[in-house]
């Protein structure tokens, strides 16, 4: 009798349930269509206005494939190749070094301090690495003392790639470190007993376990060089060195030529497909996960050779991440920090950037959410129409990965030019579409814990009848709270940083900090910029580090 019940009970909770528990799975479909709805409007609303411009311009749009074109595809191409190079091949060896020396001094410290660049915004490392190399910078002295001459300072491709080194280096480290760490320690004793040397472990031991990551990492890093806006807007310098997005940005604000935008547009979307596709084929996971596990002990004998040649490996990395973080402080520091603090027009873009963050982290919130509420919900239907919804709303995250937001500030910028709300939608534009890039990192932080608390609860919550508000206050809420508030997190520090929106539609009465650095920079003063850099850096690190301690805590 109890297993007929029990039989009867598994029935009804995976068919479609008709009281509370099916209301309440309708409610979480309902949500998950919305979400993606709002998704695909924003995108297919970008499109739209590319296609409707390329079409009002035909002619203008085809003799935008010319030779300057040409020169802008092959330097896209070519610094992203180059800088994955200069990140990914080092990374190796980083990454060995550490793995090697779990016990190096002030290891963890040195990982802490590689998680860094990932949560500093783009335009703050810019500023940084300016302050430390450029013609001012607090090395131009000896670096003129080394070439005979005045230094030049850093830009065009020589400081897109130092840029890019900065942020990626420290990533790839990390994961080349992470599948260093899979390998289980049975290895290293063998190794060990068998008396290998670093040569021989490596070939045989520690190269198998990063060969197997090498794809994916080096494919992931190149996706973020290819769709790099900030850093090549900030230390380009000229047309020499300008890749497809920022040509995007200046034929809209500065050459206001629509239709020669809409060329760079489609063919930036071509090639952020082709990487995005090879990268998933790859098996990349482009939300990072900034923990790592607990390094194990080696039970290998380093030579002294060796063992200084690893040190300084990890000396040289630590140094090359560290100084445009200490140059960006310093200056910092040196700025008028009390005049800024009173100027008006820094209040204004602070409280805009804070006010459109919260904005933006909520509405990333709650599309994370209803993306898996509504997978979770459809889980528990059947038939090919809910697969279908089942398995869009798991992969919805992923829309976002194939447009890069200067492409979709791009159709919406060509769309509303026509119209008195331009300048008057900025706000709802910085909001919305940092929201949705921000959606695959929230969601990251959230869905394994609904799903966990689904598991568990969603069948005797059926029971009982308890749905709505209820569930939500009594059941949900104590177990999310705290991936909700990780996720809030982690989406106010990428709004509060992001430049790509704001380029397009600020203006002197819609300024974020990023926008307001940007224009005092463009401006020549620099003092002003260092200062605002200091300012954005720390507001956007003590947000990541937030949501990183919220996401390792574990509630009570």
């Amino acid at each position: 009798m109890a297993r007929g019940d029990e039989q009867v009970t598994s029935r009804a909770f995976h068919a479609p349930q008709k009281g509370a528990g099916g209301r309440h799975a309708d409610w979480r479909v309902l949500a998950g269509i919305l979400a993606l709805a709002a998704i695909a409007l924003l995108i297919c609303g970008a499109f739209a206005g590319l296609l409707i411009e390329g079409f009002r311009d035909l002619s203008g749009a085809v003799d935008a494939f010319d030779a300057y074109l040409g020169r802008i595809v092959r330097f896209t191409l070519w610094q992203a190749v180059l800088s994955t190079a200069l990140s990914v091949i080092p990374a190796i060896f980083v990454a060995r070094a550490l793995s090697r020396h779990p016990a190096f001094p002030g290891r963890a410290i040195i990982l802490r301090l590689f998680a860094l660049p990932l949560a500093l915004p783009a335009i703050v490392a810019a500023l940084g690495i300016l302050a430390l190399l450029g013609r001012a910078g607090y090395l131009a002295a000896p670096l003129s003392a080394l070439s005979g001459g005045t230094w030049p300072g850093i830009y065009g491709l020589s400081g897109v790639l130092v840029a890019h080194v900065f942020f990626n280096l420290p990533l790839a480290t990390r994961l080349f470190l992470e599948a260093l760490d899979t390998l289980p320690a049975d290895q290293w004793r063998l190794a060990s007993q068998l008396g290998m040397g670093p040569a021989a472990s490596f070939r045989l031991i520690e190269w198998p376990a990063m060969r197997t990551a090498f794809p994916g990492i080096a494919g992931l890093v190149f996706m973020l060089c290819i769709t790099s806006f900030t850093i090549v807007l900030t230390l380009g310098g000229g047309p020499a060195a300008t890749t497809l997005e920022v040509a995007i940005y200046q034929a809209l604000r500065f050459d206001f030529d629509p239709a020669r935008a809409v060329t760079f547009t489609l063919l930036q979307i071509v090639l952020t497909v082709i990487v995005v596709l090879a990268l998933t084929r790859l098996g990349a996971n482009a939300a990072i996960d900034a923990s790592l596990p607990v390094a194990q002990r080696k039970f290998v004998m380093i030579r002294p050779a060796e063992a200084l040649f690893n040190a300084a490996l990890i000396v040289v990395a630590l140094v090359f991440v560290a100084g445009p973080i200490a140059a960006t402080v310093a200056a910092g520091l040196a700025a008028d920090l009390l005049r800024l603090a009173g100027d008006p027009a820094v209040q204004q873009a602070t409280a805009t950037s804070i006010v459109l963050a919260v904005i933006s982290a909520i509405l990333s919130v709650a599309i994370a959410l209803s993306l898996a509420a509504a997978r979770q919900g459809l889980a528990r239907r059947r038939g090919p129409r809910a697969g279908f919804l089942e398995s869009l709303a798991g992969t919805g995250a992923g829309f976002v990965l194939v447009v890069p937001p200067i492409v979709i500030g791009a159709g919406w910028f060509v769309l509303l030019r026509h119209t008195d709300f331009l300048f008057a939608a900025a706000p709802v534009m910085v909001a919305t579409v940092n929201a949705v890039m921000a959606m695959p990192f929230a969601i990251r932080a959230i869905r394994p814990a609904y799903d966990a608390a689904g598991e568990r609860n969603d069948r005797l919550c059926a029971q009982l009848g308890i749905a709505g508000w209820n569930r939500v206050r009594l059941i949900d809420w104590p177990v999310l709270r705290r991936p909700i508030a990780t996720g809030f997190a982690f989406a106010m520090a990428l709004s509060l940083g992001d430049l790509g929106v704001i380029a397009l539609f600020g203006s002197d009465s819609v300024q974020t900090l990023p926008y307001l650095l940007l224009a005092r920079l463009g401006s020549y003063r620099t003092d002003d910029a260092a200062g605002l850099a200091l300012l954005l850096g720390l507001l956007c690190l003590v947000l990541v580090f937030l949501a990183d301690r919220l996401g390792k805590e574990k509630p009570a």
